[in-house]
This record gives structure tokens, C-alpha cells and sequence, in this order.
């Protein structure tokens, strides 16, 4: 009978570990703490890891942890409802919070449009952050954040070295870890540089091989026109191509840092190392742009890709 009793104990005690409280909009949640005392404080910079589950097979809708962190400024005016920005007054760096959203709740709230496929009636999502850091200033988040993006890139170019080791490429690198194949050195007196208008065929891939752009294999495709220095393409574009010569061939390896980054673009996933294969056709010094008509000038949106 009192081996009975101490096993009725120890499940009852197990079942109200795993109890979830709930917020007052009625999100259930629970919050593991990490040792810390101290609250977050409002007006203070926090940086946490934050990943998001679907349903019951946890398939992951979009997570930061191995990631970039994410960061913001926590202002206690401004807490969000029915998400977890409403404990954040309760938890401490070192905390974990994990809770779990209705999505028919969500759909109530106008926090997403209607049911589909991934979204369904009666479904849940699972959700996780981890507070990793607090500040008093944006100097102290802004260093933080510097480590964890240089962190990230090393990370990926480590992948693209492993990449190029499968493939047999031989690759040298720019100062900020962009690779350059060169396979035709072309004509080594005129070699793109800042300001050198450079026209490229080319052909974009990522590491798996899946093609998301290019017109190097669209017969009578006109070349892609880009002018060094002018931060219209993507970073590591504007460094890799200035390796090449008119005439040369080769690839240019861009970890996903210095591509898309975290947030990917159209096919382009998050976190996305990119490969292009490049076929350089002209380095010239472009036109002088044409001075515009009094009353003719209009806002031009800089375009952060290659297209």
C-alpha cells in the first residue's frame, strides 16, 4: 500500500511539472528559469532565441537557435497579446519560456488571414525562446549582435570550404570569406574594379544544385550589367566579381551572410549559401549618367540583390 502511495505521489507531481499556466489572453505557457534573479528591466535591449513548431509532427516554421539571435527593445507599454512578448516582465536572462498558440485563436485575432495547408482549423503551434542576453544601451546589443553575425559567417564558410573540398574547386578568398573559382583568367589588363561597369552571364544555385536565377543558359539572353561599388547587388557579389577579368570564367562561393542572410529573398531560403557560376563578357567605365530635366526627379528604391 505505501509503495502504491509513493508512486500515486510521484505521478501526481510529475503531471503538475508538466502543467501550463496561461496568460490573461489565455496563451498557455511555462517558464523554466535559468538562475537569475534580476527581471528584465524596461527599456533594456534583450536578445533571445526564438523558434516556432507546427502541430503535432513539431515541423519547424522558423527557429533562431543555432542561429542569429533575435533582439529588440522590451517596452512594457508595448507587450504584444497572445504571444510571448506578454511574460517577458516575469523572466530573467537564462530563462526559457515554451508555450503553445491556437490557431484558430490566431485566426481570430486577425494574426493570420484564413485557414490553409499549413495553418489549419483545430491545429497548434508549439513556440520556445530563450533569453540569452539583456542591455542598458544599444552599443551593448549592437557588439553582441556583431559577434553572432561573424559567428554565423565563419560557420558558413567552413560549409562552402567543405562544399568546394567535394567538388575538387580550387578557391581563393576575399578579405571578408567570399570564394572565387577561376576556371579563365581572361584579359588580366582589364579587370573589374570599384566604379568598372562589369557584364555577366551567370547562373545561381545553391549548395543541393536547385537553380533560382540566372540567363546563362537563355540563348540570346542579354548579360546582367552591375557597377562595382555601387551597393546594388548583394555583398558578396560586389566582392567577388572584382577577382575577375573581362573574358574570365569561374564561380563565386557567398556564404549566406553576405547573400541573403537570415531572411532569404523570393526562392532564396534563410541561411542559404549561394553558388553562381560566372561568365565575365565586358569591364568597361559606364556612361556618365544623364542629368534629369528640371522637375523630372524621382526616388529610386536601392535594389539589395542581383537582379
Amino acid at each position: 500500500m505505501k509503495q502504491l502511495t509513493a508512486v500515486l505521489a510521484i505521478a501526481l507531481l510529475m503531471a503538475s511539472c508538466n502543467q501550463f499556466d496561461k496568460t490573461k489572453s489565455g496563451m498557455p505557457y511555462k517558464i523554466k528559469k535559468g538562475g537569475s534573479t534580476v527581471l528584465l528591466k524596461n527599456g533594456s535591449y534583450v536578445v533571445l532565441n526564438v523558434e516556432f513548431k507546427l502541430g503535432s509532427k513539431d515541423s519547424i516554421l522558423n527557429s533562431t537557435f543555432g542561429k542569429i539571435p533575435a533582439s529588440f527593445r522590451f517596452d512594457t507599454a508595448q507587450l504584444g497579446k497572445y504571444n510571448f512578448t506578454e511574460l517577458l516582465p516575469k523572466c530573467a536572462v537564462g530563462d526559457v519560456i515554451t508555450f503553445t498558440l491556437s490557431i484558430d485563436t490566431l485566426k481570430n485575432l486577425g494574426a493570420i488571414p484564413d485557414y490553409d495547408k499549413t495553418f489549419t482549423k483545430g491545429g497548434v503551434i508549439k513556440g520556445k525562446v530563450e533569453i540569452l542576453a539583456s542591455f542598458d544601451s544599444q552599443t551593448g546589443v549592437s557588439g553582441y549582435m556583431t559577434k553572432a553575425y561573424e559567428a554565423e559567417k565563419a560557420k558558413e564558410i567552413k560549409e562552402l570550404d567543405a562544399y568546394a573540398a567535394a567538388k575538387g574547386l580550387k578557391v581563393q578568398k576575399t578579405p571578408n570569406g567570399v570564394g572565387v573559382v577561376i576556371d579563365n583568367p581572361g584579359d588580366l589588363t582589364n579587370k573589374a574594379d570599384s566604379g568598372k561597369e562589369v557584364s555577366v552571364l551567370y547562373k545561381g544555385y545553391t549548395e543541393d544544385g536547385k537553380v533560382f536565377d540566372g540567363n546563362m543558359d537563355k540563348p540570346g539572353a542579354e548579360p546582367f550589367k552591375v557597377v562595382l561599388g555601387e551597393r546594388k547587388v548583394i555583398p558578396g557579389w560586389d566582392e567577388g566579381l572584382r577577382l575577375f577579368a573581362k573574358g574570365a570564367k569561374g564561380k563565386i562561393l557567398i556564404p549566406a551572410m553576405l547573400g541573403y542572410g537570415e531572411r532569404g529573398g523570393g526562392p532564396i531560403k534563410p541561411y542559404s549559401n549561394l553558388i553562381f557560376d560566372i561568365a565575365v563578357l565586358d569591364v568597361a567605365t559606364p556612361a556618365p549618367a544623364a542629368v534629369p530635366a528640371p522637375g523630372s526627379l524621382k526616388m529610386n528604391p536601392m535594389i539589395h540583390g542581383h537582379k
